[in-house]
């Protein structure tokens, strides 16, 4: 079975499973030698590390990339040229309110398909989209549901099983004589709350990191609103816990933010593709979108829900979206807003970010 990898919400990993294909969401090293250079040049960590990530991992067919970020359509025009992989280039329409750029993702889609069943995959048999849909959404369901219980990092963990396998329709195997990534391999099953009880994926998140039920209990709420995160982000996520603070809503990239809506049963049955454009293309709120007046009504109804404190903007010091928006988000906002840039790389990146939360969180209490 071919491994396609992707690192974009509004690329549906159903989609991609229907058409006999494995979807990966990557987990990205920006300590990686490809990605660090990268940086160096002015390029963003995200952009650098997959094309690492792509030079490097063996285990993947394919790429799949969209037009959301222009440093995403950099990456893909430099591994068009000099990649070992094929690279697909999906458009996303940055509009969203006519019938013709919905028209027009979803014909991106089909698109797609046919470059899956060209590089191996096939076409999806009777029946198997409408399966796939509506088992991914069951997962999605659960994880939510399940929330509450685990630390901000393992949240990130278990986002990252959602999105590729979680119905376990791969072998999680390696091609003849490669290895997999095993950064990928720790990641890639949903925790045990959300699948099926998986005593091993119970293990994994209990030793995942010395965050304690209490801290999760008592730790000032706060929002993370932002772009991707990386590996070596995670370990971000835990030191805030550990000072007092809890990430009760992740409106990162890779967040809840990002998920698709619940599946609409009726609406499934008559046309799968429609239903997949509407849950994804429709409902996902992004800084990318014009105008991202979904993003702020999502952020209002979430913010309120979750008794939120105060909001972190982690963003990369070469993200354009989120650094041209970081004003509006601190003049809209009802609560503080923490606009922290972050530098890649940066040998004494994590006591500044340590000494700011700190800052923060002291004046929140």
């Amino acid at each position: 079975m071919i491994r396609v990898g992707y690192f974009s919400p509004f690329v549906p990993p159903e989609w991609i499973a229907a058409h006999g294909a494995c979807p990966e969401w990557l987990t990205l090293d920006g300590t990686a030698s490809h990605a660090f250079n990268a940086t160096h040049r002015g390029v963003c960590p995200c952009a650098g590390a997959i094309a690492a990530r792509t030079m490097d991992d063996f285990a993947l067919d394919a790429m799949v990339l969209t037009t959301a970020c222009d440093q995403m359509r950099y990456a893909a025009a430099y591994l068009d040229t000099v990649g070992k992989i094929p690279v697909f280039l999906l458009n996303v329409p940055s509009t969203w309110q006519s019938l013709q750029v919905r028209q027009l993702y979803r014909e991106e889609l089909e698109r797609l398909g046919r470059f899956l069943t060209e590089i191996g995959g096939r076409e999806p048999r009777g029946g198997e989209l409408e399966s796939i849909i509506l088992g991914y959404d069951q997962r999605r369901s659960a994880a939510l549901e399940a929330r509450a219980k685990v630390s901000a990092r393992q949240w990130q963990e278990t986002l990252v099983g959602l999105r590729s396998d979680p119905l376990g329709l791969a072998p999680h195997q390696p091609k003849a004589g490669q290895a997999r990534n095993p950064t990928f391999m720790n990641m890639s099953a949903p925790c045990a709350e959300v699948a099926n009880k998986d005593s091993k994926t119970r293990a994994r998140m209990e030793a995942a990191g010395p965050t304690s039920s209490r801290a999760l209990q008592t730790g000032i709420p706060l929002a993370l609103v932002g772009g991707p995160l990386m590996t070596e982000d995670r370990s971000f996520l835990a030191m805030l816990e550990q000072v007092g603070g809890r990430i009760v809503l992740d409106a990162s990239e890779g967040g809840e933010r990002t998920l698709p809506a619940t599946v609409d049963g009726r609406r499934l049955r008559e046309d799968p593709l429609e239903e997949l454009v509407r849950i994804y293309f429709d409902s996902i709120p992004d800084v990318f979108r014009r105008p991202n007046s979904h993003l702020y009504e999502w952020l209002g109804e979430h913010l309120k829900a979750h008794a939120v404190r105060g909001i972190i903007l982690r963003r990369y010091l070469f993200c354009d979206l989120w650094h041209a928006e970081s004003h509006r988000l601190r003049q809209w906002s009802e609560v503080p807003v923490l606009d922290m840039d972050v530098i890649a790389g940066d040998e004494g990146e994590s006591r500044r970010v340590l000494g700011r939360i700190e800052a923060f969180l002291e004046m929140l209490r």
